[in-house]
């Protein structure tokens, strides 16, 4: 974890902004302010703390509303003055309810699947009465697989036939019943992307480029 005697207090008058990020999804949350206590604070709790300009004291996020940040990692700038926290967030990050400070939209490109993936969890954990996923999960993993296979097929015939919108639709269609069936197997696309960024580091240290 990062160490405070490393980072320049003295820049901003012992206040250092703190860029908060949801760690799945990569959405920016909100933009408060530490000190060194609210830092030590968060790292000895494991939940974000603040130093509230306002009211001139520390504040632990959620303290009222219990919409609590649950610390994953701290990283700090180039130049040692601003933070990076990644969070696992407890409900909305505004105090207005939004799910971040900069709007209420989900979260945007591809952080949208990390949101969709908690969704698939859910209907795995309840199975509520009519859930397709629920159903797919039980008959796991022959089902889903029979799906990622059908789905699999219908996008080659549309990558060589059919229109854009139709290749869209269809690879949507996979890699939704892909993601069902990874969670099937209590994996995720960020487990596939690991191994995808490992392959890319051994090739990238064979050819000598990035």
């Amino acid at each position: 974890m990062i160490e405070a005697n490393s980072l320049d207090w003295q820049k901003s008058d012992g206040l250092i902004p703190a860029i908060v990020q949801d760690h799945a999804t990569r959405q920016v949350l909100m933009l408060g302010y530490m000190n060194e206590e609210a830092l030590a604070k968060t790292v000895e709790t494991g939940k974000v703390h603040f130093f509230s300009r306002s009211k001139q004291r520390l504040w632990k996020k959620g303290e009222t509303s219990g919409h609590t940040f649950k610390l994953i990692s701290i990283a700090a700038d180039c130049d040692k003055d601003t933070l990076l926290v990644e969070v696992k967030p407890k409900g909305p990050a505004c105090h207005t309810g939004t799910v971040s400070c900069f709007g209420d939209d989900l979260a945007p490109g591809l952080g949208f699947l990390a949101h969709l993936r908690a969704i698939i969890r859910k209907r795995k954990k309840d199975n509520p009465k009519g859930s397709y996923v629920g159903g797919l999960m039980a008959r796991a993993p022959k089902r889903p697989a029979q799906k990622v296979g059908e789905e699999g097929v219908e996008v080659a015939m549309a990558a060589v036939s059919e229109s854009k919108a139709a290749l869209k639709a269809e690879a949507a269609d996979l890699l939704f019943h892909l993601m069902v069936l990874l969670e099937s197997r209590d994996l995720s696309l960020e487990d596939v992307v690991g191994v995808l960024r490992k392959r890319h580091a051994v090739r990238a240290e064979k050819t000598g480029r990035s």
